[in-house]
Formats: C-alpha cells, structure tokens, sequence
C-alpha cells in the first residue's frame, strides 16, 4: 500500500501576529512550524507502514523552497520521500487551487490512501480535503479518531456533532485526520540524520499543468475592537442594574 500524506507550513500558532502601519500581516521574526494536524495523518500513515501494511509513505507540500523543512521533518518521522510543489507565494493560495495541485500529485502516484490533516491552524478553511476527494473521484472520511482496515476497506471513526460514527469506504480513498487520531512521535536523532540525506522531488504548477487562478482574495485585515475593561461591582444588586442599564441583556 502506497500512502501520500499533505503537510502544510503555517505560523506558529502560539505566536501573535501583529499588523504594521499598512494593513498587512508583519511577518518578521515570525516562527513557522509543520501544521499540528498533518503530523496526526504522518503518525497514522508511519503506524501502518510499521504494522507491514504500507510500505510507501510519502510527504507532499505545496509552498516556497521553504516548505522543505516541513517536508523533512515528515521524513524524521518515518516517511520515505517527499514532494515539494513549489511556487513563489504560497500565501496567495487559495484552498481550490493547492486540491487541483495535490489532485495533480494524486495522479501521478496513484496511493491507495490519501491523508490529511482535518484542517490547516492559519486558515481554518477545512476544505482541501473534501475539495480533493471530488476532484479524485475518491471516497472520503473526514475528521477521523481511527482507521481500522477490513477485507481491503478502510473503517473510520469519525468524529461529530454529540459523538462518533463509524463508516466505511473502499481503497482508494482519502482521510482527514482528527486530534484523537493518535499521538504524533518526537523524531530520534537518527530521523533527522536521514531525513537530511533524502531529497524531495520538485515539481512546479507548470509541470503539473495548473495555473495559479485564486478564485478568493483577500483584500485586508482588520484587527477586532478594543474591548471594554471589565467592572468590579460591590453586590448583586448593582450587578443587575449594570446589566440592565448599560450592558442590556437583561
């Protein structure tokens, strides 16, 4: 079984990002990181690879050369290539035009499963995965706790509203990975040592016959108000009058 995992560069998410005196993001000094999530669809995808399953991992990302440290710590966990389809400005992607790109990718190496992380922490779109699976014509499980492989389908669990339901799908098929998915390992020395000896395959937008046509832009940011300190009042009663009076939400 041959598995492709997605893997996104994002900011930090414990870093605050700050706007400067024209609008835009200030990305100085800004830390980024491989996206929590995707390490979830790296861990399951390395698990089945240990359990003789899979015996092909491999890593793709879309973004600027560098996204390859993303891609390599991919690699550190277990993966064994990597793909990098590279542009100039991954920021100017939207979620439609990185699925046409991971679809082109999808073709070229026919997986028998596709995961991903249920969502990217920038954007929080949560729509590359299903917008992947329509464009593969591949049946898909989102937001995933656990994958169990019966008689050549796959069984998920999956996680919603008030609970969780299982489903099955046939192979091939695509999976987004939720937290309770399992728990990502820290990579070992000897991950890193090889990772850094394993180089990724490039391909451009070209090469894959996608043109970069966004179909969203995003015309500015805007920080949210100020919001109003808050008040010690002395007793319920005065409590119950702000609320009324000023507040009036009751």
């Amino acid at each position: 079984m041959k598995i492709l995992v997605t893997v996104k560069r994002v900011v930090d998410p414990d870093v605050k990002v700050k706007l400067n005196r024209d609008g835009e993001l200030d990305m100085t000094n800004v830390e980024y990181k491989l996206n929590p999530f995707d390490e979830y669809g790296i861990e399951e995808a390395v698990r089945l690879k240990e359990r003789k399953i899979a015996n092909d991992v491999v890593v793709v990302t879309v973004g600027t050369k560098k996204s390859v440290k993303e891609l390599r710590s991919g690699l550190a966990m277990g993966a064994n290539r990597a793909i990098l389809i590279q542009v100039d400005k991954d920021e100017t992607l939207d979620p439609l035009t990185v699925a046409k790109l991971l679809a082109a990718i999808v073709e070229k190496e026919e997986p028998d499963l596709v995961l991903l992380g249920k969502l990217a922490v920038d954007g929080e779109n949560n729509q590359v995965g299903q917008m992947l699976a329509e464009l593969t014509d591949m049946p898909q499980a989102t937001f995933a706790h656990n994958i169990e492989i019966e008689d050549g389908e796959l069984v998920v669990g999956r996680e919603v509203d008030g609970g969780t339901m299982d489903v099955r799908v046939s192979l091939p098929a695509l999976v987004t990975a939720d937290l309770r998915l399992n728990e990502p390992r820290y990579t070992a020395l000897p991950g890193i040592m090889r990772a850094k000896r394993i180089k990724p395959t490039i391909y451009t937008p070209d090469e894959l016959g996608v043109e970069l046509e966004p179909q969203v832009r995003i015309l500015g940011y805007e920080l949210p108000n100020e919001r109003a300190a808050g008040q010690i009042v002395e007793s319920v009663e005065e409590l119950v009058e702000k609320l009324a009076d000023e507040a009036k939400v009751i």
